[in-house]
């Protein structure tokens, strides 16, 4: 449609216009050969609300994570972004085994660098979102997740993050959802996020998550901000 407008525009005024049109059409197509691995997945976790829609983002990710890895083996963003791609595809798609081949993704980049915050997050975030979403037995026995050991790995990753709004940001919304007692922790989490730096579109989406719970939290109620968490996390926004 706005290469119809622009076309018709470009009939009635001077080539100035025409020029500056042609830069607004080409634009889109530009930006979207530039996505990265990571902003494909930002949109499939955070911005889609179709299930179908957002596994075909996935594949584009994995496919770019592919390419990426194919010219630099040793890449460890292409790495780390085909893990939590492959993760997010076996949430989606109930595949244990995709599943679990992520955490080996993540656990392999950790021996590289134990101090790498995002890997350490994208563990803790295996570990309680698993237990959130089986409960504690099931995801023990199905698949090795340990409540202890997400938190352990998210409070590394807060501690390591620096003053990125993802780091507190996210392990608010992991939180609440694993204890919705803990009010006083997920709101001192939530508030540094929301006056943390959001240098990357991961960072202002999960910093806006945490300044939504805010008003929740800050009425002690453990239950509502934990319903939002939910609605706010990766897939929240799926029908269903």
């Amino acid at each position: 449609m706005l290469r119809t407008i622009c076309l018709r525009l470009m009939q009635m005024r001077g080539s100035a216009f025409a020029a500056a049109c042609g830069m607004i059409v080409a634009m889109p197509t530009a930006a979207m050969a530039a996505e990265s691995p990571r902003d494909i997945l930002t949109k499939a976790a955070f911005n889609t609300g179709d299930k179908g829609q957002a596994l075909q983002l996935i594949g584009q990710a994995i496919a770019a994570a592919d390419k990426a890895l194919a010219a630099r083996p040793d890449d460890r963003e292409a790495a780390l972004q085909r893990g939590v791609a492959i993760g997010y595809r076996g949430k989606l798609t109930h595949s244990r085994t995709d599943v679990k081949a992520s955490l080996g993704v993540f656990q392999q980049l950790l021996t590289q660098n134990p101090r790498d915050p995002e890997v350490q997050m994208a563990i803790a975030a295996w570990h309680l979102g698993a237990v959130d979403e089986l409960g504690g037995f099931l995801a023990r026995t199905a698949l090795g997740a340990r409540k202890d050991q997400g938190m352990s790995a998210m409070s590394r990753a807060v501690d390591l993050g620096g003053n990125r709004a993802f780091y507190p940001g996210l392990a608010a919304l992991l939180q609440i959802r694993s204890d919705h007692g803990s009010v006083a922790q997920t709101r001192k989490l939530a508030e540094a996020a929301a006056t943390a730096q959001a240098p990357t579109p991961l960072d202002a989406v999960v910093k806006r998550a945490a300044i939504a719970m805010l008003p929740a939290l800050r009425a002690n109620d453990g239950k509502a901000a934990a319903a939002l968490a939910l609605k706010l996390l990766p897939f929240g926004k799926l029908a269903g």
